[in-house]
């Protein structure tokens, strides 16, 4: 419960952040204030703190608080399997999705083959989906789902939260994954659909995998330049010669 409970205070900042009643370069209020205002343990709080961290929304500076970075692109963490959707409820971007391409195919499709040469004979169901935040184009997701392990797919749940799916409906474990972020020329195709004003988009391509090892979804990610930032999170480990 604590744990839902400091999602809907992380998901509440992010929103004011993003509306600016916590500007960048501001502190949010303290953590005494924070537990006031929502209700809740200072360990719940420090918990949505935490996220917020994690999504680069703000940074702790010792003696001072929590100060808002700035938000002139949204930020997607990299060292985690997040889905659109979680970052949606998360940021408060008020994103929609159109389905664009459902289809099942017996090999990978061409569009993931200089990515993903090693699943050239996968069976699978190739998703791709449009991400639009107030109406604008954003982000080109191409999934190829492997059947198995997943099998009965449909458009009407890609058309939602694919993660859902898997994880409440089928009851999969879904664990970790590889990935690797380029840029690159991108097609026409997706030049056109994410409009953009240049050749080069962000792609990310990822390997995701359940918690047994089983490899079940590959993607490409394709996000503009100039509305995303990625971050990563690093703990120094010192190894001993």
């Amino acid at each position: 419960m604590a744990h839902v409970k400091a999602d809907m205070i992380a998901q509440d900042i992010a929103t004011k952040i993003k509306h600016n009643i916590y500007p960048a370069d501001s502190f949010l209020p303290s953590e005494n204030q924070l537990t006031e205002l929502y209700g809740a343990s200072r360990v719940t709080v420090r918990k949505a703190l935490a996220q917020l961290m994690d999504l680069g929304l703000i940074q702790k500076i010792q003696g001072k608080g929590s100060k808002v970075l700035n938000l002139e692109r949204y930020t997607f963490p990299l060292s985690s399997i997040t889905s659109f959707q979680e970052l949606n409820q998360q940021l408060g971007m008020h994103a929609t999705t159109e389905l664009l391409t459902f289809q099942t195919h017996d090999t990978l499709p061409e569009t993931f083959k200089p990515y993903f040469e090693e699943e050239a004979d996968a069976r699978g169901y190739e998703v791709e989906r449009l991400r639009l935040i107030d109406g604008e184009s954003y982000v080109l997701d191409q999934d190829y789902v492997l059947n198995p392990p997943i099998t009965n797919l449909t458009a009407d749940v890609a058309q939602g939260s694919l993660y859902a799916h898997f994880e409440e409906d089928l009851g999969l474990d879904i664990s970790y994954a590889t990935k690797e972020i380029n840029v690159i020329k991108v097609p026409n195709r997706v030049h056109d659909l994410l409009k953009l004003d240049q050749e080069l988009a962000v792609v990310v391509i990822s390997r995701n995998y359940l918690s047994d090892t089983t490899k079940f979804q590959l993607t490409l990610s394709y996000h503009r330049p100039d509305r995303f930032r990625f971050v990563d999170f690093a703990r120094r480990q010192r190894l001993s010669l």
